[in-house]
């Protein structure tokens, strides 16, 4: 009986080689030959799974964000069925930071993707409409947030939404040691009490 071969493991072991390039190396040294030598296969054999750097690139973003994603919906679970909206919020936006290894990788692997996609229509497309989703998730939150009492009515979601992505800018300070970990959580802890104070019902 052949062998039956996990196209999707090979994918993931692929794209996560890509990250330890990225992260160890750097994006100049992102090549299919490079990743082929750090996952352990021929580059023909890496070929047969992604036929060029873009693919190659798109799909470990893809694959980044679904970790990403497996990580908040870990840490959803441990605040209970019905988790706070703030809570919620705090555990999103820490997550997009290089707090820890795993979030580490695939905060470098952002960073690579959105050079790339500067200079690749297709690849710039795709990484746009990421952002946007993911924005809109959290713009829907907030929304509800908002209508449930939490925050105060007066407040603009968009505008909101734009403020609280805006703390994911901490990532380059904190990859060069301008700020410690801790001093970002700080800020994102004050600007969530700014945000929800006064207003929450269930309070």
């Amino acid at each position: 009986m052949p062998k039956q071969v996990d196209h999707r493991g090979r994918r993931e072991a692929i794209a996560r080689a890509l990250w330890r390039v990225v992260e160890q190396r750097g994006v100049a040294h992102l090549t299919m030959r490079v990743v082929a030598q750090e996952a352990g296969i021929s580059l023909g054999q890496l070929q047969h799974y992604f036929a060029s750097r873009a693919a190659m690139l798109s799909f470990a973003m893809d694959f980044a964000s679904e970790q990403t994603s497996l990580r908040v919906g870990q840490g959803l679970k441990k605040l209970g069925d019905r988790p706070h909206p703030r809570d919620v919020l705090r555990l999103t936006l820490a997550e997009m930071l290089p707090l820890h290894a795993d979030a580490r990788a695939t905060s470098r692997m952002s960073a690579a993707y959105v050079l790339e996609a500067l200079h690749d229509e297709a690849v710039h497309e795709q990484a746009r409409r990421g952002l946007a989703q993911g924005r809109a998730l959290v713009e829907q939150l907030l929304r509800h947030a908002i209508a449930d009492g939490h925050i105060g009515s007066d407040r603009d979601p968009a505008t909101e939404t734009n403020l609280l992505l805006a703390l994911t800018g901490f990532t380059p300070l904190i990859e060069l040691g301008v700020i410690r970990p801790q001093d970002a959580l700080v800020a994102i802890d004050l600007h969530l009490d700014r945000l929800f104070s006064g207003n929450d019902r269930s309070a």
